[in-house]
């Protein structure tokens, strides 16, 4: 898939720096010579198209709440569904699959402790399936930005 010139300056000047104000997509439009609606059609463009999956904050895990990274070991045949499950729950930001028993991943976060390990057990009931909690123990910071 081969995006235009003006996806491309819109996606790789504001992975980083992204204006904090009340109105952020104005200011990106006005930067790069476009309107609020321009950028905001194309962003929810890319969305549609899932190139983009999130436009959001990367925050310091447990800075805000506390957050844990999750795995399952899911049948080959239920993959999509239990994901589907996981995905359902606005705890979670995000999952994937991984070539490994352990084959679905998933990121959720929460308010509290309890919460969370709340959130984790309703998944695991309605999938019936462990779901195992893999907790942060050091933090490294790994830079999300990518140049395309």
């Amino acid at each position: 898939m081969e995006l235009s010139k003006t996806e491309l300056a819109v996606i790789n000047a504001y992975q980083r720096d992204f204006p904090m104000t009340s109105k952020p997509y104005a200011r990106i439009g006005e930067k790069l010579g476009m309107s609020e609606d321009e950028v905001l059609g194309i962003l929810e463009g890319l969305k549609e198209q899932n190139i983009l999956s999130r436009i959001g904050a990367v925050i310091t895990p447990n800075s805000a709440g506390v957050s844990t990274l999750a795995a399952m070991e899911v049948p080959e045949d239920r993959l999509e569904e239990v994901a589907e499950q996981v995905n359902a729950h606005p705890e979670v930001n995000h999952n994937y699959e991984r070539e490994h028993s352990l084959n679905l991943w998933f990121v959720a976060t929460a308010p509290a402790v309890g919460e969370l390990a709340k959130v984790l057990e309703e998944i695991s009931s309605e999938t019936g399936l462990e779901v195992i909690e893999l907790p942060l123990i050091s933090s490294y910071h790994i830079d999300l930005g990518f140049a395309l």
